[in-house]
């Protein structure tokens, strides 16, 4: 995407971290090519051997520049996903094409237009069928991988939130290709209603938001524009689950004043057993809902204050640091002094360069 990453501190407008999958799959193309994707990642502050580690994660902004990075050295703002490569600048001019397009409807055939000319092995329409609207890719020729469908959904999606200014809720998705290992991130994105294996990759929404009209102006393309597509995957991202609801719920709150499980079940007037139970049909407890907003909150201050570490440790309830060093490296693969070390010269590269 034709922009200059997020690269200044207090830059970002999105808070959340990304699994280090999807860091893998951004950069298959590129070691495809034997491109030296480790000084990729150390450009976006990513250490390389968190690769090794598959329950590390990285921070949204950190993804964001990668994809960046990647964009340019490739000159594919898909990483080679498809056949045909999607130049680096195609998302503006297709963001372009879209912003006087009056209706999200119009604005989303002219995308879906735009794509089938940029790409070969994907095509994409609009399906609307009674209150439901859906965007549908279908594979011509051969089915891409899992990684390049979901790109497409999390761009048309993003961009269809960007344009109406307000979050678009997701009501199911499906994906043609088979279920993956890391399926629950996927659920993340897109929300619990999401299945693998389908005749077709699809995504649905109430049919009704089509005819909102665009509230965009091309003043405001380049704002969204810097920050794409880091603001894709956490401002819209679906909310429509009822583990993503509480979390919503918890960010309000400092973690040391966090309520306990019986509380928030009384908040969402529901009983403990009866909420105990739909978190587990979403592959969610209260307590990983809990360790995961903790782990966020900590990568996003490392990466963005000067607090120090024990600082950090006390705000997300930790009683000794000790505990807050082996809860960090559990969930990224390294210490929080390496990470923010990390994340800082990767920042400075990036301004020197």
């Amino acid at each position: 995407m034709q922009l200059a990453p997020p690269e200044r501190q207090g830059e970002t407008v999105n808070k959340g971290t990304v699994s280090v999958c999807f860091v893998k799959e951004a950069l298959h193309g590129a070691s495809l090519r034997g491109l030296d994707v480790d000084a990729m990642l150390r450009g976006a502050g990513i250490a390389p051997d968190l690769l090794e580690l598959p329950d590390a994660r990285v921070s949204v902004s950190h993804y964001g520049v990668l994809w960046h990075i990647l964009a340019r050295a490739l000159d594919d703002e898909l990483f080679g996903l498809d056949s045909h490569p999607m130049r680096h600048g195609s998302f503006k001019l297709m963001c372009f094409a879209v912003l006087g397009a009056g209706t999200l409807e119009k604005a989303l055939r002219r995308a879906l237009d735009f794509l089938a000319l940029v790409l070969d092995d994907t095509r994409g329409r609009l399906s609307i069928e009674g209150a439901e609207g859906a965007i549908i890719l279908q594979c011509p020729r051969t089915v891409p991988r899992l990684f390049a469908h979901g790109a497409l959904l999390t761009i048309l999606h993003g961009l269809m939130c960007w344009l109406a200014n307000r979050r678009l809720p997701i009501l199911r998705t499906s994906f043609a290709q088979p279920s993956p290992d890391h399926a629950d991130e996927y659920r993340l994105l897109f929300g619990p209603e999401t299945r693998f294996g389908a005749p077709a990759t699809t995504l649905v929404f109430e049919a009704a938001h089509l005819a909102l009209p665009i509230q965009r102006k091309e003043a405001a393309l380049r704002e969204f524009l810097r920050n794409a597509p880091a603001n894709f995957l956490v401002k819209y991202r679906n909310s429509h689950g009822l583990h993503a609801r509480i979390r919503k719920r918890l960010q309000h709150i400092p973690p040391t004043e966090w309520p306990d499980f019986e509380k928030v079940a009384r908040e969402f007037h529901l009983s403990p057993s009866t909420l105990r139970r739909k978190l587990e049909r979403e592959g969610q407890t209260f307590m990983a809902i809990k360790d995961s907003l903790r782990r966020d909150m900590a990568i996003e201050q490392l990466c963005h204050s000067q607090r120090s570490i024990l600082d950090i440790a006390l705000e997300l309830g930790f009683a000794e640091t000790s505990a807050f060093y082996r809860a960090f490296k559990s969930w990224t693969g390294t210490l929080p002094g390496k990470y923010r070390q990390d994340s800082k010269q990767a920042g400075e590269n990036r301004m020197s360069g």
